[in-house]
């Protein structure tokens, strides 16, 4: 889901094996914002396996269940047995901006187009099991100009809001320049003008 309070990406790459009748279904799963990360990603584990059988794969760029931007490939395995199943997956999970290769070597004995969903679509299923992931918060940058006497209080309400402070530079006022999140802005707004009285400048960059 999405929202206010963000969603789940992954925070790192994660790598998981499953062996099914003697062919390796090497699951990778990793960070993908947008589809060149995607493919860039894609092309790191193909250079790693140059010598599998297959390298399948699926990606969701956007926030989860997202359709706006997804890609698969069944990479030579029998139609809709591999990318589907596998996007299927990553469109169920509950993560945003991920993306899925699963690579085989083909160990002699098929296991038919039920057998190649299932192996797909649970190499899928096993990595995410072993996938850590962080919060994608949506955020907007506030540019705020307040009197010296009103930075400490500002401070105060930057934390609480859960902002993040990007820049604060001196002169005649204290200028910051804050990622606050998307959710917050408004609040974040009246706050800066009641701990000013009304004197501090805020706008959205």
């Amino acid at each position: 889901m999405t929202g206010s309070e963000g969603y789940a990406i992954p925070a790192a790459s994660v790598r998981t094996e499953d062996v099914i009748l003697g062919s390796r279904f090497i699951a990778s799963l990793g960070h993908a914002p947008d589809p060149p990360a995607a493919r860039a990603f894609l092309d790191a584990v193909r250079a790693e396996f140059p010598d599998a059988t297959h390298n399948c794969w699926a990606y969701v760029t956007g926030p989860p269940g997202s359709t706006a931007s997804i890609g698969m490939s069944d990479a030579g395995e029998p139609h809709g047995t591999a990318g589907r199943p596998m996007l299927d997956v990553l469109l169920h999970s509950g993560v945003g901006e991920i993306v899925a290769v699963v690579t085989r070597y083909f160990g002699g004995t098929k296991l038919g187009t039920g057998g190649l969903v299932r192996a797909y679509g649970g190499a899928v299923q096993h990595a995410l099991a072993e996938l850590a992931t962080v919060r994608k918060v949506a955020r907007v940058t506030l540019q705020v100009a307040v009197g010296y006497a009103d930075v400490a209080r500002l401070r105060r309400l930057l934390e609480q809001v859960g902002a993040e402070v990007l820049e604060e530079t001196f002169a005649e006022a204290v200028h910051c320049r804050a990622a606050v999140p998307l959710a917050a802005g408004e609040r974040c707004e009246a706050g800066v003008a009641d701990i000013s009285g009304g004197k501090a400048s805020v706008s959205r960059a």
